[in-house]
């Protein structure tokens, strides 16, 4: 994550509060992902509502946005990259994280 910790609890705030009032809109690349993981809606609504920020890119060139980690409510660990600076929360992709990237759900592989 970023070095500005309050900066991303506001963030993670936002995020919550949008998702909560399912003020969200999935991409199609989104979609797809999470058709091929069989990943849901209510799973990724889950996911953010108790999820963390891993990653928060408050200066990427596309825009804000961050990479949460989150569990559905089966368990299971999913990442969500989303939009943090529009009226509507933008999910970008959504994804179970393993290997070749990702050690556990929150390290990535060196």
């Amino acid at each position: 994550m970023n070095n500005d910790p309050a900066g991303a609890v506001a963030v993670l705030r936002r995020i919550r509060a949008l998702a909560k009032a399912e003020s969200v809109r999935i991409t199609q690349h989104a979609h797809q992902a999470m058709v091929e993981d069989g990943i849901t809606l209510d799973d990724v609504l889950q996911a953010l509502a108790g999820g963390e920020i891993l990653e928060n890119y408050a200066e990427h060139r596309r825009g804000p946005c961050c990479l949460l980690n989150g569990l559905t409510p089966d368990g299971r660990s999913i990442h969500i990259v989303c939009t943090t600076a529009r009226p509507v929360l933008v999910i970008i992709t959504v994804y179970v994280p393993g290997p070749p990237r990702w050690a556990t759900p929150t390290q990535r592989r060196q």
